[in-house]
């Protein structure tokens, strides 16, 4: 097995920021922060710090997961750059130890037709498959986007949806990623779906995956979280699914209420466990109630009914 270290570098003060975002990767980080080494220089130990660390630049500071072939390191990629978007973080990222060409493409060979929820498939767009009787075929290639089906984090929200959503509703997808889950709702029987992200390269990508599922009722666009949202024929959404993190989930708490009709659902995702009972105060707060939720390998995905 081949790894890839991942490594993001940003202004120190932001560095507890980042090590949660790589956190909800993997819990593995590996963190280099020179910024308190005057204190080390007082102490015994003082002359044994290396000099490369003494002259290294005391205001950055990095964090680095390391990510086997086995795994879409492009989504990866794309889930830290939205998260630190979101938080107007500047950061550089690396990819050390494989050449560029061979990590984008090596994990493909271990991308194989995945089932989530109840009756859909998601197969990647390279690989042929015949569909068993009632079940809904997901064709995706995510490219540079998250969403390839495979993560706890989109399985366990495509489970809420398929439990929740009706023939006909209209659906919100924020930070939609690949588009999977506004191509999911499609199929599910929304009558039309919105799909926003921040990252251009992810909304081009849900272009091209509503268009190869042959989804004419995805409006695909950028938006800022919540900024640039728009209402579909002017009516209030059904179903807002949001596959983030705890905190821009927080954070969009006291808005996203304006989006979705009484009666309607949130469903909200890509929360670690442990955060599961701040993300329920902050959106109950916002009227909502918690009706269920679902768990998965430390991951948590919640579904809310508008009040």
């Amino acid at each position: 097995m081949t790894w890839s270290q991942l490594k993001v570098t940003c202004k120190v003060q932001y560095l507890d920021i980042l090590c949660d975002i790589m956190s909800a990767i993997d819990p593995s980080i590996m963190v280099e922060d020179y910024s308190d080494i005057e204190t080390g220089l007082k102490t015994v130990y003082g002359d044994l710090i290396d000099e490369f660390i003494l002259n290294s630049d005391k205001t950055i500071a990095s964090c680095s997961i390391y990510v086997p072939e086995d795994q879409n390191i492009n989504e990866h990629i794309s889930f830290i750059k939205d998260r630190l978007a979101d938080r107007n973080i500047d950061a550089q990222i690396e990819v050390l130890g494989t050449d560029e060409e061979e990590w984008s493409t090596a994990w493909r060979k271990y991308y194989k037709p995945t089932a989530i929820g109840h009756r859909m498939v998601v197969v990647p767009s390279w690989e042929e498959y015949t569909p068993e009787k009632g079940e809904i075929v997901i064709d995706m290639d995510p490219g540079l986007a998250f969403g390839t089906g495979t993560h706890e984090t989109t399985r366990l929200c495509a489970e809420l949806l398929e439990e929740n959503i009706k023939a006909g509703d209209y659906l919100l997808d924020v930070g939609s990623g690949s588009g999977i889950l506004a191509i999911c709702a499609s199929k599910l029987g929304a009558a039309k779906c919105a799909a926003c992200d921040i990252d251009p390269v992810a909304v081009r990508t849900e272009v091209e995956n509503a268009e190869r599922n042959h989804c004419e009722n995805i409006d695909c666009y950028v938006s800022d979280l919540l900024s640039d949202v728009r209402l579909i024929d002017g009516r209030l959404f059904d179903v807002v699914t949001a596959n983030i993190v705890a905190d821009i989930i927080i954070r969009m708490s006291p808005d996203i209420g304006r989006y979705i009709r009484r009666g309607g659902y949130l469903i909200a995702s890509g929360i670690i466990e442990e955060r599961e009972a701040e993300v329920d105060a902050a959106v109950t707060k916002c009227g909502f109630e918690k009706i269920g939720s679902k768990h998965e390998k430390g991951w948590c995905a919640e579904l809310f009914r508008k009040l």
